[in-house]
């Protein structure tokens, strides 16, 4: 049997890869942090949680290793 013929083993996804995210908007209408109720870079139509630039950086520093 020659081997040159065979195709490399893939492994087969099994989950459905991720939707990609909406993003940043370069206009309104813009989603409201569901922190602090101020307007965020992104809109209305991303999914998930939406935080400003400010409440991204204090829950970035919130979950960050502290060691």
């Amino acid at each position: 049997m020659d081997r040159s013929d065979e195709t490399p083993y893939e492994t087969p996804s099994y989950c459905p890869a991720p939707a990609a995210p909406a993003g940043r908007v370069d206009g309104p209408p813009y989603a409201d942090c569901l922190e602090c109720g101020k307007p965020t870079e992104y809109g209305v139509a991303t999914p998930g949680v939406v935080l400003c630039p400010v409440c991204e950086w204090q829950d970035a520093q919130r979950t960050a290793c502290s060691g």
